[in-house]
């Protein structure tokens, strides 16, 4: 376990950064500089997400929840600069990631090729440092190599995600909490069952989580003063002059931070280089040239014509979750919260029984013109013993049986909250059944809301994807309110 990280005031650490800036109008020089690149910049943007709630910064932006072969063709021979693929790897084992993955490859090589188009790509994981990594980047570049693609010269991780407190300096990824910013290895994200973890600095994380493949010493890191200074030519001849395929750690606290980044990779890119990037919610933003925008209004998100009420579906065990939970059980509004009881998942028809019971009790709710919370059991399923996969398994086993009350509906609610990330990704593809939808933007920063297709269960319906450790203790509150 790491020892040398301590938490920092996070007022005083952004306040020290700011004289990192090379001078007072750094910030328009960035932006000028971005959108000459942007400008320039050739290729499409196929953002990869292992769960939905990858598109919590951007707007107008399409969603599709399949990859095959002509999917990506159409979304490829589109005119759309980006678009997102909705994988769901966290709910995966890895060797049905690495499957998953291989496919994604193959077919988008056809279907870049068939297009005439390059494409870059961005995985997009957690902010807290979960999912299968590096199994899915060294997936993708194996199989794209394989099939044509350019060799990659090197591989980019940023973590970055303001909205969610995610900050990177000095090549260590922090956690805002309260004033604080504590290192990611000490939060209660790197002790996840499944995907856990235990340093902070990314170049160690990278030597970890490869197994020792990648030493830490051999990380590239790009900082916060490099960035700043706006010499940016030092960083690429750091990277032009790096043999080979390499890994890359990138520090950023703001937006700013990783236009510059973009700009340094653009430039490289324009030169031959090739990069694939791993990142949080921040960088599919500035690679996509998304404009900021207020968030959704009411009437946005809520048919004013409905007399019935709304449906929110609560399964992420974050304790920033279980808190969100509790703050809405204080509210004063028509709501009606009912539990999910998951202790019987072991037992044969239990969890189908138990589907059955809350569905009748949501919607009876509803017709009242209640908002139906709907949350699993508090206590984490964790049998002793258990192997990573197999608590995977279990969370994956409890969300079928949870997202079939919104499959199970017999009526459209007036809206629609998913609470947590795989609990999100389920609902939205296998209970709402949508193939593709629009991104309208978001109900909260960092909280995204699909338009979904017309193939969906319900077409039109503005579905707010909530993820489980994003936001205050008050912000699914302040939602629900909003919008009752």
């Amino acid at each position: 376990m790491e020892q040398q990280w301590k938490p920092l005031n996070a007022e005083e650490t952004f306040a020290a950064c700011e004289a990192l800036w090379a001078n007072e109008n750094a910030r328009e020089t960035v932006r000028q500089l971005y959108d000459e690149a942007y400008a320039a910049f050739d290729r499409q943007v196929m953002v990869l997400d292992d769960d939905p709630t990858g598109v919590q910064t951007v707007h107008d932006i399409s969603v599709v929840t399949d990859w095959e072969q002509e999917t990506l063709e159409r979304m490829t021979a589109s005119s759309e600069r980006m678009f997102f693929v909705l994988t769901n790897s966290r709910s995966f084992s890895a060797a049905k990631t690495a499957q998953v993955h291989r496919n994604i490859a193959e077919n988008a090589c056809r279907a870049a090729r068939k297009a005439g188009k390059q494409l870059m790509i961005v995985s997009r994981g957690d902010s807290t440092l979960r999912g299968h990594y590096p199994l899915e980047t060294e997936t993708l570049r194996r199989v794209l190599e394989e099939n044509g693609h350019a060799p990659f010269s090197g591989e980019v991780l940023c973590p970055f995600f303001r909205e969610g407190g995610r900050f990177t300096l000095n090549g260590v990824h922090y956690v805002k909490e309260g004033g604080q910013l504590t290192p990611a290895a000490q939060t209660e994200f790197a002790k996840d069952k499944t995907f856990g973890y235990s340093h902070s600095s990314l170049a160690e994380y990278i030597e970890e989580k490869s197994k020792g493949a990648v030493s830490a010493d051999q990380v590239i890191s790009i900082s916060l003063r490099e960035l700043r200074s706006l010499q940016w030519d030092k960083v690429e001849q750091k990277l032009l002059h790096a043999a080979g395929f390499h890994f890359i750690a990138a520090d950023a606290l703001e937006e700013a931070d990783v236009q510059a980044l973009a700009v340094i990779l653009m430039r490289l890119m324009q030169k031959g280089r090739s990069y694939m990037l791993r990142s949080a919610a921040a960088v599919p933003k500035v690679f996509g040239h998304v404009e900021d925008r207020p968030l959704l209004a009411k009437n946005e998100m809520v048919d004013p014509a409905s007399k019935v009420g709304g449906l929110v579906i609560v399964g992420s065990h974050v304790k920033k979750t279980t808190d969100q939970l509790h703050c809405l059980q204080a509210s004063d509004r028509p709501l009606s919260f009912i539990e999910f009881d998951v202790s019987g998942w072991a037992r044969e028809g239990a969890l189908a029984q138990e589907t059955r019971r809350v569905t009748a009790q949501a919607e009876a709710a509803m017709r009242q013109g209640k908002t139906a919370v709907v949350f699993t059991s508090r206590t984490l399923i964790a049998p002793q013993g258990a192997s990573p996969e197999k608590m995977l398994e279990i969370s994956v086993r409890i969300s079928d049986a949870v997202t079939a009350v919104v499959s199970s509906l017999s009526f459209r609610p007036r809206f629609l909250i998913a609470k947590g990330g795989i609990t999100s990704s389920d609902v939205g593809v296998k209970a709402l059944k949508v193939k593709k939808a629009l991104v309208l933007g978001q109900a909260q920063p960092g909280i995204p809301v699909w338009k979904t297709g017309e193939e969906s269960l319900f077409p039109g319906l503005s579905y707010i994807i909530f993820p489980g450790n994003v936001g205050t203790e008050g912000t699914l509150r302040a939602i629900v309110e909003a919008l009752c």
